[in-house]
């Protein structure tokens, strides 16, 4: 029998991803999202790519105790990915209250919810930005974490807590935080990427914004950073190896070949790039050919398709 996943916030830019990777993994999966920061473009797209018009889909606020509550009672959940929560860091800067609330209320209820009906298996969607502002670089899992520096961190860091304490209370629980650094690209399809209402938060989507017209220039703020070209350095990881991560660690939960009940990774390439650099590969694929190695053309390719195809609907 097929274990079922939930992936609560789904329809976003990771959760999305994130689904057809188990549906091509062979899980069920149910996506539930309340539809706060996207729109059904990604989860369409996931329909097409995996062929699955059936994925079923709940509109629902994990903030709502009760309609998390009948999620679970209605349908038998293996595992859950929660991605459900707001992730803007300067917004949770000018708004602290409406992140606490959201992202804490959120996730609380679906720990509840899950071990009530048996659901042993959570997997946290958490954050390089639980390392504050680290003393030593590279960061490890073994870094000590520093104070946020942002209430959006500041929640990562809550989460990972109520979920290693849960898992230390209730004995059925088990759970995964992964940490992971900068996301970026887009599926190789170009049916699902990051779609940013308003003004994007991250950087690749002002890259591919600027590329095709959307914005007139592209401002890089900070020129001085100890780095070859002087801006600072980022782990960037690729969107569809990010998802895939997810997927080993479900398995790794279900296959119980856990070595803790509670574990976390950092899901990063351990291969820093400036922002110059990332943008001279981005704007080098429009016509001239690539110069950046291979994994990252590959990533910014996917972007690109992807932002290509938004421009033509």
């Amino acid at each position: 029998m097929k274990k079922c996943v939930l992936v609560s916030g789904g329809a976003g830019f990771i959760g999305s991803h994130v689904t057809v990777e188990l549906i091509e993994a062979g899980y069920d999966v149910i996506v539930a999202d309340n539809m706060s920061n996207c729109d059904m473009t990604c989860f369409e797209g996931v329909k097409k790519i995996t062929g699955r018009d059936d994925i079923p889909f709940v509109k629902m606020d994990f903030c709502d105790s009760v309609a998390t509550e009948l999620l679970f009672t209605t349908n038998h959940i293996d595992a859950v990915i929660h991605f459900a929560g707001f992730k803007a860091v300067g917004e949770s800067v000018s708004e602290p209250l409406k992140y606490y609330h959201n992202n804490l209320d959120s996730f609380m209820n679906v720990l509840e919810s899950a071990r009530h009906h048996g659901c042993d298996n959570i997997l946290f969607s958490s954050s390089a930005t639980v390392y504050g502002e680290p003393e030593k670089l590279p960061v490890t899992e073994e870094s000590p974490r520093q104070p946020a520096t942002s209430p959006y961190g500041n929640t990562k860091q809550m989460l990972e807590d109520v979920l290693r304490d849960s898992v230390k209370a209730y004995s059925n629980v088990k759970g995964i935080a992964l940490r992971y650094f900068n996301p970026i690209g887009a599926h190789p399809s170009a049916l699902i990427g990051e779609l940013p209402r308003g003004v994007p938060n991250n950087l690749v989507p002002f890259i591919t914004q600027t590329a095709i017209g959307k914005r007139e220039c592209l401002s890089v703020f900070g020129n001085d950073y100890p780095t070859p070209d002087g801006t600072c350095q980022r782990d960037f990881i690729d969107i569809v190896d990010l998802a895939k991560a997810h997927v080993f660690a479900v398995r790794r939960m279900l296959e119980g070949k856990m070595k803790k009940e509670y574990e976390i990774f950092n899901i990063g390439t351990g291969k820093p790039l400036s922002v110059l650099e990332l943008i001279t590969a981005s704007l080098a694929n429009q016509e001239l050919g690539w110069k950046a190695e291979r994994p990252i053309k590959d990533t910014l390719a996917a972007a690109w398709a992807w932002e290509k195809h938004l421009a033509g609907k």
